[in-house]
């Protein structure tokens, strides 16, 4: 399987290459030359199997460079029931008529970010390995990427990780469960600004070429076609769980609601889409930040400025550029590089904006890949999750219950719609009390930690100054 720069760089490379490099040379994201189709017979071989042994059946099909055995064992070794809490991993429970709930946040960091950086973190220690090399690890967070991509890379061989994140914009849990972390290899940076100024230091670091090789710089967020791999996972196992064997090979559909910042979450079941899983309806749900249910309902792609992006509720949402939003507009430009580049590398940089409105593309978001949005506020979210601790006794996070809501108002009936879990209520403890007046449940092992010894640098959001704090600490 090679791979190809969704913005037209000549280059194909291996899937090994492109774990390490995350952006393409031309700034581009990576995406596999043709998606791999799977039919009927294939989800009925893999229905029953084992979480681990279903991921080593989709890896497989993108990854052609690492020995079948090792990915096999790579597998079995990240996706136990000691670290997830469970031998089916990502448990589904039916919440009410058609409507049901996939646990994604039983990892280490309480975040649906843990089932991808598990399996990265170990396959970034394998292929180090196989190498003899060494990766730094830069990355941005709007609050679980990054302790995900910690837990899962400390104490790692060859490998550290330089994580930033906006200044006071996390919850003090997510923040607590980062800065707490002593490892060495372990660099924790906040940056007096937003989510997408970090999104763009580390963006503007990657295309600086020369660092780049020096440096050896890698990358874990969802620009990293590994991660998002990683996640495609998760939906055929959830679709296997709310769905009956197929009769007379006619598999029944089902939709996901995902709640969605930077697109990855939801690209990823683009992606599912794409290779045939019979998916109905893909809902991407999103808060105040709203510049992706904008563009499915109008077409236009408007991207909003620092001052512009609100502080809310569920803060990993708090995104205004979707990176892994160029993916899903090159597959629907017919993976037309040269619009792509036009759009993304010009238009978007000068103007800010791009408008696919009157381009008969567009209708096919909804048409032929079967895209609906729906937009959150504060006010929905308390309602949201009062109203399921009362008629479900189920308690649920800020973000989820972005997800829920929007997965209510696109429901087809007699299609089951999975709501996509991202967060356990610890992690958003002050909207939960303002819901419901009490504390979530903490979960063993996370008591005290926000009174824990923070380890934590403060630098402005100038990609210079992050560079400089590379160099400096990568010996």
């Amino acid at each position: 399987m090679n791979y190809l720069s969704t913005r037209g760089h000549p280059d194909r490379k291996r899937f090994c290459e492109i774990l390490l490099e995350g952006l393409a040379p031309d700034g581009g994201l990576y995406l596999p030359e043709h998606y791999p189709q799977v039919d009927s017979a294939m989800l009925a071989k893999w229905r029953d199997l084992p979480y681990a042994e279903l991921a080593f059946e989709i890896l497989s099909l993108y990854i052609d460079d690492i020995p079948p055995a090792d990915l096999k064992a790579l597998c079995a070794k990240t996706y136990t029931a000691e670290v997830f809490g469970s031998d089916e991993i990502v448990p589904l429970r039916e919440l009410e008529d058609g409507v049901y709930l996939e646990a994604l946040s039983n990892g280490p960091t309480l975040a649906f970010k843990d089932m991808a950086m598990q399996l990265l973190g170990n396959l970034f220690e394998y292929e180090l390995a196989r190498r003899g090399a060494e990766l730094n690890i830069l990355g941005a967070t709007s609050g679980d990427t990054g302790s995900a991509a910690e837990y899962a890379m400390r104490g790692k061989k060859g490998v550290r990780v330089f994580m930033t994140s906006p200044e006071g914009r996390m919850s003090p849990f997510q923040q607590a469960q980062m800065f707490s972390l002593q490892d060495a290899n372990i660099h924790n940076i906040t940056i007096a600004g937003v989510f997408d100024d970090c999104q763009d230091i580390v963006k503007a670091v990657s295309n600086d070429l020369a660092f780049k090789r020096k440096y050896k710089i890698g990358t874990v967020n969802s620009i990293n076609w590994a991660r998002l791999l990683a996640q495609v996972v998760y939906y055929f196992a959830g679709y296997f769980q709310a769905t009956p064997a197929a009769k007379d090979g006619n598999d029944k559909q089902a939709s996901f609601a995902v709640p969605s910042g930077n697109f990855g979450n939801v690209c990823a079941a683009h992606v599912a889409r794409m290779m045939g899983l019979p998916i109905h309806t893909l809902v991407v749900a999103t808060n105040e930040n709203d510049v992706l249910d904008e563009f499915f309902r109008t077409g236009v792609y408007r991207v909003r400025a620092a001052a512009d992006t609100h502080e809310t509720s569920s803060p990993s949402m708090d995104i205004s550029k979707a990176s892994n939003f160029e993916r899903f507009v090159f597959d629907l430009l017919g993976r037309d590089a040269k619009r792509l580049h036009s759009l993304f590398d010009t238009e978007l940089a000068r103007t800010g904006r791009f408008d696919l409105s009157d381009d008969p593309a567009f209708a096919q978001a909804a048409t032929r890949f079967g895209f609906k949005s729906s937009r959150s506020t504060h006010a929905d979210r308390l309602a949201t999750i009062r109203d399921t601790d009362k008629r479900f006794a189920t308690l649920i996070d800020t973000h989820t219950a972005d997800g829920l809501k929007a997965a209510r108002e696109h429901l087809t009936p007699g299609v089951p719609m999975i709501v996509l879990e991202t967060a356990l209520p610890i992690k958003f403890a002050a909207t939960i009390v303002e819901a419901l007046g009490r504390e979530p449940e903490r979960p063993a092992g996370f008591e005290g930690i926000e009174a824990l010894p923070k380890r934590v640098v403060k630098l402005p959001a100038d990609a210079e100054a992050i560079k400089a704090y590379i160099a400096q600490n990568s010996d």
